[in-house]
C-alpha cells in the first residue's frame, strides 16, 4: 500500500516536473519567436526606408522650384533618420558597421542643414547638386546590397537569431549570409570617395477617422446586408452565405466595420474583407491564395481589373499605373472626370495572373474623396507649365489631374511625365499658378537577385 502511494507521489511529481518544463521550454520559444519577428521587421523596414531614399534623393535632383527643395530635403532627412532607428534595432552592435552608420548619419545632416536655411536667398551651389548626384548613385549601391540579402532572408527562410548567436560566439570566421552581406555593404560605403558635404510625393495619406467623418451620417447596414454587398461585390454564389463569418472590427477604429470571412472553395482558402458599418462601402478585400505560374499577360489581367470596377458601379475610372510582382498584377485605377484624371478618387486592385481572377482591393481614398467637385479653371498653359520643369527633362506624356497638395487641398495640375538620364519622373505642375506641386521617381523594373 505505501509503495503505491510513492509510486502514485512520485508519478505525480514526474508529471508536474514534466508539465512545468515543458512551459518553460513553450516560454523561451515564445520569448524568441518574439525576438525573430522583431528583428525581420527592422530588417525589411531598413530595406524599404533605403528604397524610399534612394527615390527621393533622386526626386530633389528632378525638382526645378526652390520652395519645393526644402520640404524635398526634410523629407530625405526624416527617412534617413527611420533607417538608422531600424539599422539600430538589428543585432550588428558586435559587427564593425559604422561606416555605413556614419554614412546614413551625414546624408541626414547634409539634407537637414540644407532643408532649414533659405533657398530663395540662398539657392544650392553646383557642389551641392553634384552632392546630391553622387548620394544618389551610392544609396543605389546601398539599395542594391540589401535587396541582394533580402532576397537570400526570403528565400532560405535565414533567421536573424542565428546572427545573434554567430556574433555572440568568438568562432571564426563568421560564415552566415546575412553578416556577409552586411559586411559587404560596409565595405561598400567605406569604398565610396569622400563626399563633400559642405560645412559643419504626394502620395494620398487616408486614415480610419477620415473615413468616420465621410461616412458619419450614412445609413447603417446589418450583417446579412454586409454579407449580400460582400457576395455581390466578390460575384460569389449567396448560398455560400451559411459557411461565411462575420464579426465587428475591433477597438482603435475611428469607424465600425464588418470584418468578414467566405471560403474560397475553389481553392481551399478564405477571402477576408472589411466593409463599413454605416454606409455598406468595402473597404479593402484580400484572397491570399497560392498563385500558381502566369497564364495571362498583364494587359490581359487590367482588362478583368477593369471589369470588376465596371461591375460594382465604379464609373469612369481610368488606369493610371500597373506593375507586376511575381504572378500578381497591380493596378491602380483614378477617377476621370471631363478627361480630368481625379488622384483623389482612386483605388488599387491586385489581379492573379494564373487565372485571371481579382485577389485584392483597396478603396481608402475612394471612400474618403470621391464626391461631386465644382469646375477648376486651367489658367496656366500646357507650353507654359513646360517652362517650369527641369531643363534637363525630356517630356515624354502629359495629361490634366487633380491632386492634393501639402494642404490637403484639391489642385488641378499639368501632369508630365518625362525621363532624365534613364530614370522617369512624373511632375505635376499647378494650372492655376505655375507651382511645381510634386515631383516623384517612378520605380524601374525589379532585379531578379540569384547567386554567383
Amino acid at each position: 500500500m505505501i509503495r503505491s502511494v510513492i509510486i502514485g507521489l512520485l508519478a505525480v511529481v514526474l508529471v508536474g516536473t514534466g508539465f512545468w518544463g515543458y512551459k518553460e521550454h513553450q516560454e523561451k520559444n515564445a520569448i524568441l519567436i518574439k525576438a525573430e519577428n522583431n528583428y525581420q521587421r527592422a530588417f525589411h523596414e531598413l530595406t524599404y526606408q533605403v528604397d524610399l531614399l534612394h527615390d527621393e534623393i533622386g526626386s530633389t535632383l528632378a525638382m526645378n522650384s526652390r520652395e519645393r527643395l526644402s520640404p524635398s530635403l526634410a523629407e530625405v532627412w526624416r527617412v534617413t533618420s527611420q533607417a538608422q532607428n531600424d539599422l539600430g534595432q538589428l543585432p550588428l552592435a558586435l559587427m564593425p558597421f559604422s561606416k555605413t552608420e556614419e554614412y546614413l548619419y551625414k546624408i541626414g545632416e547634409f539634407s537637414y542643414k540644407n532643408a532649414i536655411r533659405d533657398l530663395e536667398q540662398d539657392p544650392l551651389t553646383e557642389e551641392e547638386y553634384k552632392t546630391l548626384e553622387t548620394l544618389y548613385e551610392q544609396s543605389g549601391e546601398i539599395q542594391d546590397e540589401l535587396r541582394k540579402v533580402q532576397s537570400m532572408v526570403l528565400r532560405d527562410n535565414l533567421r536573424w537569431m542565428d546572427v545573434e548567436m554567430a556574433l555572440a560566439s568568438e568562432d571564426e570566421p563568421l560564415n552566415n549570409s546575412i553578416i556577409n552581406g552586411f559586411h559587404i555593404i560596409n565595405e561598400k560605403v567605406e569604398g565610396f570617395s569622400e563626399v563633400d558635404f559642405g560645412a559643419g510625393l504626394s502620395e494620398l495619406t487616408t486614415t480610419d477617422e477620415d473615413i468616420a467623418e465621410v461616412i458619419a451620417n450614412q445609413e447603417e447596414i446589418s450583417e446579412e446586408e454586409a454579407l449580400n454587398k460582400a457576395m455581390e461585390f466578390l460575384d460569389h454564389n449567396h448560398n455560400q452565405l451559411n459557411n461565411a463569418e462575420v464579426t465587428m472590427t475591433g477597438e482603435g477604429l475611428a469607424y465600425e466595420a464588418y470584418s468578414l470571412t467566405i471560403p474560397d472553395e475553389n481553392h481551399g482558402t478564405n477571402i477576408v474583407m472589411d466593409i463599413t458599418k454605416k454606409g455598406g462601402h468595402p473597404v479593402w478585400m484580400l484572397n491570399e491564395r497560392d498563385i500558381d505560374s502566369q497564364n495571362i499577360s498583364l494587359n490581359e489581367a487590367s482588362e478583368n481589373a477593369k471589369e470588376f470596377l465596371q461591375k460594382n458601379n465604379f464609373d469612369n475610372m481610368q488606369l493610371v499605373d500597373s506593375k507586376q510582382y511575381d504572378n500578381i498584377g497591380v493596378f491602380n485605377f483614378a477617377g476621370l472626370k471631363d478627361n480630368i484624371r481625379v488622384y483623389s478618387d482612386s483605388v488599387v486592385l491586385e489581379v492573379a495572373l494564373d487565372e485571371g481572377d481579382v485577389i485584392g482591393y483597396e478603396g481608402f481614398a475612394f471612400i474618403e474623396n470621391h464626391n461631386d467637385r465644382d469646375e477648376f479653371e486651367e489658367k496656366v498653359s500646357r507650353e507654359e507649365a513646360e517652362e517650369q520643369l527641369n531643363p534637363n527633362l525630356e517630356v515624354m506624356e502629359h495629361h490634366l489631374a487633380i491632386i492634393k497638395n501639402q494642404l490637403e487641398e484639391e489642385v488641378l495640375c499639368h501632369e508630365f511625365y518625362g525621363v532624365i538620364n534613364q530614370d522617369t519622373y512624373r511632375i505635376f505642375i499647378n494650372a492655376e499658378n505655375g507651382r511645381e506641386e510634386q515631383v516623384e521617381k517612378l520605380a524601374n523594373a525589379e532585379p531578379i537577385y540569384r547567386d554567383n
